[in-house]
Parts: structure tokens; C-alpha cells; sequence
């Protein structure tokens, strides 16, 4: 089939590929889902030439991927931001990921961990520092949460799955993934240990890809002082690259937490976690520590 076939082809595959190109529209997507949103930045992350990059980014936006949106008039400049069709491909773009770090970097293992020295640690470690990409997302009674507000402290943890009992919700063999257990158990940990965060004028937010009627369900019968948040279209997913694996039919966050200082920059990482509850005394630790500075 050629190329210029693609886009008539009576199917998703191909027709999606059309509008995709290469491995380097891909990559724009990337990081224009992870804030990097304008043109010389662009060009310094990908390394890819002027002319190659103003191409791809033409074709994106005549495609509906991409919509640009003027910053400065003399001389004419663009943030090159995803429209609700680019939005749709972030969960291609997490597929790939998982696809790629499960079955190409690793031996294949499904798990919901990672090795302290493996390469998916050293991806999310190398986050401190990032800003975090102005996501918004649903809280439990659906209402949306920008999870980039600025002005306090904040603790992200996210967590591959917690239901309450009556859901009966659970994959079945999920007690056997490595690293896929205690997410009540951390959950209730931070509730329990929730004012001293708020003594300390930090908020704490729980994210899942869980679906927002699911989180509220967990978060009643946990009896949760805090919000549990849902990424389950990937938005925070994609835009920072975050660890994940495939269990029960979707997408779920590896275990790892997130400190955010009032700037929305990344200042530490817990990654991997191995002891859902003593992460939480060892986040409140770095709280203080970090405001002590």
C-alpha cells in the first residue's frame, strides 16, 4: 500500500497513520501533551530540523490534531496546543509507552512496579525540576480540578486501583502483580495522616485512571478527607510520561507520588514505592524538610 493510499483505506489503522506520518509526529504530540508548546522549544527537545518540524506541525493542525494560538503579534509567534481530537490520542501515546518499556526495555513481566536502577525510574526521576503541564481533572463528584494550581504546596499520589468492597471490582490475579496491592491501605494512611499535611499547608490529592463514580465509591467508604482525582483519558499520564501497566482491561498507574511546590515545579520523587504506608510518613518528612530550606 502507499503511503498516499493511507488516508482512503477502509480502516483505523491505516487512515490514523495517514494523518500521523512518522515516528517524529508522534514525538510532537508527546511533549506538546507534556507543555512544551512552542516552536524553538519544540525544535531544541526533538533536535529535528526547521523545515521538518514547520512541516509536521502544518500537517497537525490542518489534520485538527493541533490548533495554534497567537502569544505575540509583532512578530507573529504560535503555542502549538492539542485540540479535542489530538487529546484522543493520548492514550495511544501511553500504549506505546507501556508497549515499549514492558516488552522492549524489560523482559516482559506485567507488574506494577519497577526496579530502583531500571530505566522507567531514571524517566521519572529526571522529573523534578519539570513543571507540571496545566491539566485539569474530574474530581469524585465530577467537578474539575486543576491539579497545576499554584499558591501551596501539593502531594500527588497515585495509585493502580481502589474500590470499595460492594464493587467487587478488582481483576482477577491482581493480588499476584507485583506492586499492585495496598492502595487502600496508603489511602488511608494519608487520611490518617492528613492534618498534618494541612498543618503544614500542603494539599493531597489521590489520582487513579479509575473512573470518578469509582473513586467516589472508594472515597466514602474510606471515609477520604482529601479528593481522589481521575486521569482515566490520560491527560496527566501522557504529559508526564508516567509509569504505567495493563490490568482488568485498562491502563493503571504504577505506584509513585509527586511533591509540587506553589510554582506547580516537581521538587521530589517517590519512585518506586515499595511500602505504600511508610511512603506517606517519608513524603510528610520531605514536606517539612523542603519548607525548612
Amino acid at each position: 500500500m502507499r503511503r498516499e493510499d493511507l488516508a482512503d483505506a477502509d480502516c483505523g489503522i491505516a487512515q490514523a497513520l495517514g494523518v500521523l506520518g512518522d515516528w517524529w509526529t508522534f514525538l510532537i504530540v508527546r511533549d506538546v501533551a507534556g507543555g512544551t508548546t512552542r516552536f524553538d522549544a519544540l525544535q531544541r527537545e526533538l533536535g529535528v530540523s526547521r523545515r521538518a518540524l514547520t512541516e509536521r506541525l502544518a500537517a497537525l493542525v490542518e489534520h485538527g490534531v493541533l490548533e495554534r494560538r497567537a502569544y505575540s503579534q509583532r512578530p507573529p509567534r504560535f503555542d502549538y496546543l492539542l485540540t479535542a481530537k489530538g487529546a484522543g490520542l493520548l492514550p495511544v501515546l501511553i500504549a506505546l509507552q507501556d508497549w515499549g518499556t514492558r516488552h522492549l526495555m524489560s523482559d516482559g513481566e506485567l507488574t506494577a512496579t519497577a526496579d530502583a536502577d531500571s530505566a522507567e525510574a531514571r524517566r521519572v526521576h529526571e522529573l523534578v525540576g519539570r513543571r507540571l503541564p496545566e491539566i485539569v481533572l474530574p474530581g469524585p463528584d465530577g467537578q474539575p480540578v486543576a491539579v497545576a494550581a499554584t499558591d501551596a504546596w501539593s502531594v500527588l499520589y497515585l495509585f493502580p486501583g481502589a474500590y470499595a468492597p460492594q464493587a467487587n471490582a478488582y481483576p482477577p490475579g491482581w493480588a499476584e502483580i507485583p506492586g499492585a496491592r495496598g492502595c487502600t491501605l496508603e489511602s488511608t494512611t494519608y487520611a490518617t495522616r492528613y492534618p498534618d499535611f494541612r498543618a503544614a499547608g500542603v494539599r493531597v490529592y489521590g489520582i487513579s485512571t479509575q473512573r470518578p463514580d469509582q473513586l467516589a465509591d472508594f472515597s466514602a467508604y474510606a471515609e477520604l478527607p482529601f479528593p481522589l482525582l481521575s486521569d482515566q483519558d490520560g491527560r496527566l499520564g501522557a504529559g508526564l510520561l508516567l509509569p504505567v501497566f495493563r490490568a482488568g482491561g485498562m491502563t493503571r498507574f504504577k505506584r509513585l507520588t509527586l511533591l509540587i511546590d506553589p510554582t506547580a515545579v516537581i521538587r521530589a520523587v517517590q519512585f518506586p514505592v515499595t511500602d505504600p504506608a511508610g511512603s506517606v510518613t517519608e513524603m510528610l518528612d520531605l514536606v517539612r524538610e523542603r519548607q525548612s530550606v
